[in-house]
């Protein structure tokens, strides 16, 4: 017998990649148990799964930066409470010192759902309650009929996880034009955000070459420590304020309003899956 939770929780991570460098992800996350009836005709109570799991997944998983300790040229140094983790790919150097609970260390040579389905599986086993022979974990993408970008941020005053220097999101935009929407415009902002990493301008410290290269140094201390970022400047984007989805979608709003000054702009920008900002001009 078996039992599924298709909609168990959803995940938002960054992770590293040898080709494509710091890429923000949503993850929906779904769970399969298979085992024996128990006394009550029931293979387990559904509420302390999908409690259990999704505690899980918010404590160890989400808002953190996934890191496969495989990845050739990886290296990690533990210091103390910190990690900092570098290497090197095709756009440069990758630097981020922060405390250990910001970064989810997979031993793994890529992060992709078949690489964590494994380990999150593992790390379950022991939380869920009743008789059961297997919990398998399905991980799959938002399906997204129109533009999306992967970005990666961090939000230094935010009192949760989302403080954390380089967690990210799988994004889907929406733009209109005078109420009509715009799919060519979506598509050209998507490509502008692609694998970015979107910077408050006031935590950037320095710009630096290495190897001939211009890096952005980042800088921040929030409630849960200190947080550093080294990223090549190709694969970041500054703006003045907060990198809050408010704020994003305010400034693609000012942004498309300057190149439609007489026209309604209206925007509709995603955080993740399902949520996000709206933000207008008339």
């Amino acid at each position: 017998m078996k039992l599924f939770v298709d909609n168990l929780s959803n995940v938002d991570v960054s992770y590293l990649d040898a080709k494509r460098g710091l890429v923000g992800e949503s993850w929906l996350v779904g769970l399969i148990l298979e085992g024996s009836l128990n006394n009550e005709s029931m293979i387990c109570d559904f509420g302390i799964v999908k409690r259990n799991a999704k505690k899980w997944l918010d404590t160890y998983l989400d808002h953190t930066l996934v890191v496969p300790r495989q990845m050739p040229g990886l290296t990690i140094t533990e210091t103390g409470q910190d990690l900092e983790v570098s290497f090197t790919f095709p756009k440069g150097q990758f630097i981020c010192k922060g405390p250990k609970e910001a970064f989810a260390i997979l031993d793994a040579p890529a992060v992709t759902p078949a690489h964590l389905s494994p380990w999150i599986e593992q790390e379950l086993a022991n939380t869920i309650p009743g008789q059961i022979d297997t919990a398998k974990i399905i991980m799959h993408t938002e399906l997204i009929g129109g533009a999306f970008y992967h970005y990666s941020h961090g939000l230094k005053k935010h009192n949760g996880n989302c403080q954390r220097i380089a967690h990210g999101h799988r994004s889907k935009i929406e733009i209109f034009i005078q109420g009509a929407r715009n799919p060519e415009l979506e598509k050209e902002w998507a490509a502008k955000w692609k694998d970015i990493y979107i910077g408050t301008r006031e935590d950037l410290r320095n710009i630096a070459e290495i190897n001939g290269i211009a890096h952005h140094q980042y800088e921040y201390t929030s409630a849960q420590g200190e947080f550093s970022l080294t990223i090549p400047a190709s694969c970041c984007y500054l703006i003045d304020t907060d990198t809050t989805v408010e704020q994003l979608a305010e400034h693609i709003a000012q942004t498309f309003k300057k190149q439609f000054p007489d026209k309604k702009v209206t925007i509709r920008a995603f955080e993740g899956v399902g949520k996000g900002a709206i933000a207008e001009y008339a």
